[in-house]
This record gives C-alpha cells, structure tokens and sequence, in this order.
C-alpha cells in the first residue's frame, strides 16, 4: 500500500470485498501467478461469515452459521483443513418440536422411520420423492462451478450453452420434467404430488423458505428447496455440519491460503467509487489510498457496485434500469443468545442429540404461508419461523465450560416496516417476540438467556451490506438465476465495463456458503487475461 495518499498501490488484480467469495476468487487469481490484493470495508475478512464474541466469554457465527454448500473442490484446492478448518457433522439434521409430539430427520434410516410414524403413506412414498431430488441436485452439482452461457456472447458461450445442454440431454424424460416442476412450481405443490401428513411436508418444506421472502405456496419456491440440498458435508452428500469456531473459521482459514499464495489483505478499507478512465488500469478509491489495477472483482452485492460504485460510469441503460429492479429482499432476522444452560423442549426424545439438530418451529406449511401474509401486512410474522442451532453442544471453544450458546435464524421479517415504524425502534420488541414463541416449546428459555446479538433486515444491511437483508444477495427466482444472475447478457461473471468482473453470490449459483461464484469468476477472469495477452 502507497505511504501518502496521491500515491497510487499497482497490482495485477483487485478485490473488492473480503466476503468468502472474493477470498476465493484472490486464491485463484493469486496461485496463477496475478499481484492480488482484497480491500475489504470491515476490521475482519468473512462478509457474513464470521464469528464474534457477543457476550462476555460467549461468540458465535453472525450471519451464516451452519456447514453445506461449501464446494469440495474449493476446499482441496485452498487447501482449507491444512490451514486450521474442522467441520464436523450434526448427529441429528433437523428436530420439529410439534404441539403434540416431535419429528426427527437424519441419517441411517432416521428420517424415513420418524415419517413412518406420523404416516405409512409417506414412507412408502419417500424413496420416490428422494429419487427424484437426487436426480435433480447430481445434475445441478455439474453446472455449480461452469460458468454460465452468456446471451448474445461469442463461440466460448456458445460452446458453454453446448456444455449446459448436453448435461441437460443426459437427464431421463421423467428427470428433465421433474426439474421444469422444481424449477417452476411451488413447493407445497411438490410435496403434495408425495406426501400427504402436514408435518412431514413441513420437514422438507422448510427450506423453500429459507432466506426466501415468499410463502411455500408461491410459484417457483421449490426452487429454493432445490438450492438448500445439493451440498455435502464431510463427503456426505445433503449433510449439514457446524465449523469449529463457528462460520469465521472458514473465511479465517481462507485468508490463512489466500495469505500463502501470496494475497495481501488490507481491512478496515472501504471502497467509495471505482474509475475506469484509464486505458489498462482501473482505480480503486478508498479514504486511505487509490489502488490500480487492469482487473478488478467486486464479490459485493450486485446493487453496491452498480449504484454506488461505479456511479459516475456510462452503463447500458437497460442494464441499469434492470439493476435497478433486481429483488433483493429475505426478510431474515437473526439472533445469538449467550445461555446459561440448555433448553428443555417439553416434547422431545429421550437423550440430548436432538438438540444439536436444526431446530426448526415451523409445524407446517400453511403456517409457513400465514408467517409471511402477517410479515407483509404488520412488519413481521404473528406466528414467525424459527430455526434454533445450539452449536456449543459439539463446539466447546465457543462459551465458557458449562454454558451454551444459541443462534436464532428466523424468517418472515419484512425490510421496510409500516406506520412508519423502524427497525432501530422495532427490533427488541420483534426479539422479544422470538424468544416468546420459543418459550411455548421450551419453557424456561427466555430465563436462561444472559445477553443476546440481535439483528434486524435493516442491521444486516447495515453491518453486513446485505442490501435489503437478503442473505443471498438478490432473491434465488427463476428470473435471477444461472444466466440471468444478476442480468441475462452479463451473467457470466462479467461486467459491462471491461475489466470489471463480479465474483460474489449476485452471480451463478447464488447466496449460501458455497465458494462457487469466487471459483468460477476467477476462471473466467484468467481466461480473459490470457487472450488480452495473445
């Protein structure tokens, strides 16, 4: 970095924003021989992925907070156990505490003897419906880290729609109809085609809606089920798994590659505009320094370089007038409670295992529906949907012996609030509201809590730059995905401006923890560089 300010820092690319993606995109570039640097606005690298102490003694994962869709690929090649990561896996996935009763899903037979219980019908039906899922997801698995045909591009999209059609031709006729139904329909619909008990539709239901400001019922949110279960954990495909030392060892342990390969990291450097005038440099201007270099990657929203940063530039108008319709808009609210001891759920098996498992309140879909008509006409859900991970019962290194700690990830929360009420003035009451709906499995719960992190839509936008809250950077709809992520014409990772480039999750395949979009801009931008060499 440059000693004065009029000093211009030369590197052969930057990144802007240290969120995991563009920690992936430098180890890429960097490791194939680029000068990289990543400029990133807060004191720590992680975007959302991060863990914080919250509480005197207790921390935990901010934002992000379990283990999945981080691709294997990206994890061997920065070589991430070797730098300080362990995952390890839930021993149970997912517990539903129900008014009377409980339901269980996990491995080894768990989940198909727990819907036995609830319904014959839907035991029978289940290998059916699980047949049909991992058809889909395996075909999905191959297009994560390809990057995207790009509309009205040359002969190398042109041999990438060739690349995308022939794994779609691969697909049986009974295959390729079931992904136009994932892809188009809504969720209860496809679990109504197997299954018929409430709470066994609620279990896979659930993650429809996660992060998806929609109701199950709505067209199009089976496809956010499909986006939450083609990750594996530990080579165990659809597992989910906690980070020792919460989310923040990911991105920790990417930096410690990224560092290795030769990236320098600068925090606490927020970036206020990118120029491109210049011939073959683009510069980067911070309050600190001016940065240059021929490629810049932006792994922030999509909205965030568009609107802010690259302001004074001459963008398309219709790529600026689609910018600006881009949905962006989760309705998450997320919280941490530093707890004196574990919750006791009154309807639970015996045992403790259950409570390390994704402890979902969310009994079935038409609650799930009636969360978010209440969120969109009152602010926030009367009924909301809750997902409880106590991760401090496989994680020791987070809370003081003896105690545990919780993370709160809830949806239906709408960004903008009516009456003119704020977030600012709203958001202890909404938490309040939270720990009152567990309370009614778990009483005791709230007695227990000795501090809490609570984070609103409009705090994660603030803290996090997730504009409107969205933890996926853009709603994950048919209309923003693959080749239209963020807009169709430059859904290749590529920007209007030449030499700009987009790694973050506004871009194939999305939010989640993936890695992927990082991976795949980096592909992209040195394929780009070596033909500006030729």
């Amino acid at each position: 970095m440059p000693h004065t300010k009029s000093q211009i820092a030369t590197y052969d690319a930057i990144i802007v924003g240290g969120g995991h993606n563009g920690l992936v995109c430098a180890f890429y570039l960097a490791k194939a021989g680029l000068k990289t640097c990543i400029l990133e606005r807060s004191s720590i690298v992680g975007g959302a992925a991060i863990t914080e102490e919250f509480h005197p003694g207790f921390k935990n994962s901010v934002a992000s907070y379990t283990v999945s869709l981080l691709q294997p690929k990206v994890i061997a090649d920065m070589d991430l156990h070797a730098h300080g990561l362990e995952i390890v896996l839930r021993t149970i996935d997912n517990y539903l505490p129900l008014e009377k009763g409980y339901m269980l899903a996990g491995r080894d037979g768990l989940t198909v003897s727990e819907i036995a219980r609830f319904s014959t019908h839907d035991a029978k039906n289940l290998p059916a419906y699980e047949a049909a899922l991992d058809n889909i997801v395996d075909c999905i698995r191959q297009l994560l880290l390809v990057t995207p045909p790009n509309a009205g591009g040359g002969i190398a999209d042109l041999l990438a729609l060739l690349k995308t059609g022939a794994v779609m031709n691969k697909l049986t006729l009974e295959t390729q109809r079931d992904m136009l139904d994932f892809f188009t329909k809504s969720a209860s619909e496809i679990l109504g085609q197997y299954f018929e008990n409430e709470t066994v539709k609620a279990l896979f239901g659930f993650d429809a809606i996660v992060g998806h400001f929609a109701s199950p019922h709505e067209p199009g949110s089976a496809y956010v089920l499909l986006h939450h279960v083609f990750g594996e954990t530990n080579n165990v495909k659809g597992a989910w798994g906690h980070a020792i030392g919460g989310m923040g060892a990911i991105t920790q342990s990417m930096a410690r590659a990224c560092e290795a390969a030769g990236v320098e990291i600068f925090t606490d450097m927020p970036v206020h505009a990118i120029r491109t005038q210049q011939t073959k440099h683009r510069h980067v201007i911070t309050d600190q320094a001016t940065f240059s270099a021929p490629i810049i990657a932006a792994s922030v929203h999509p909205k965030i370089l568009y609107e802010t940063l690259l302001i004074e530039e001459n963008l398309p108008t219709d790529f600026t007038r689609r910018i600006k319709a881009y949905q962006s808009h989760s309705g998450t609210f997320r919280m941490n409670v530093a707890l004196d001891k574990l919750p006791q759920f009154t309807h639970a098996p015996e045992g403790q295992d259950y409570l390390s498992a994704g402890i979902i309140i969310a009994p079935t879909l038409d609650y799930m529906d009636k969360a978010w008509l209440s969120a969109r006409q009152n602010g926030w859900s009367d009924n909301p949907i809750v997902e409880m991970l106590i991760p401090s019962t496989i994680d020791k290194s987070l809370t003081p012996e003896g105690k545990h700690v919780a993370s709160l990830f809830c949806q239906q929360f709408s960004f903008e609030l009516p009456d003119g009420k704020t977030w600012q003035d709203q958001r202890q009451t909404a938490a309040d509201h939270i720990i009152a709906t567990v309370e009614k499995h778990a009483p005791g719960f709230a007695k227990s809590i000795l501090g809490m992190q609570v984070l609103s839509p409009w705090d994660l936008e603030q803290k996090l730059a997730l504009i409107g809250g969205d933890i996926f950077h853009g709603r994950m709809s048919l209309d923003q995905l693959f080749s239209a992520r963020p807009v169709l014409g430059n859904g290749a990772y590529r920007s209007p401006v030449k030499g700009i480039y987009m790694c973050g999750s506004g871009t194939h395949p999305g939010g989640g923890v993936t890695g992927a979009p990082g991976h795949n801009a980096a592909q992209v931008i040195l394929k780009d560089r070596k033909r500006w060499i030729s």
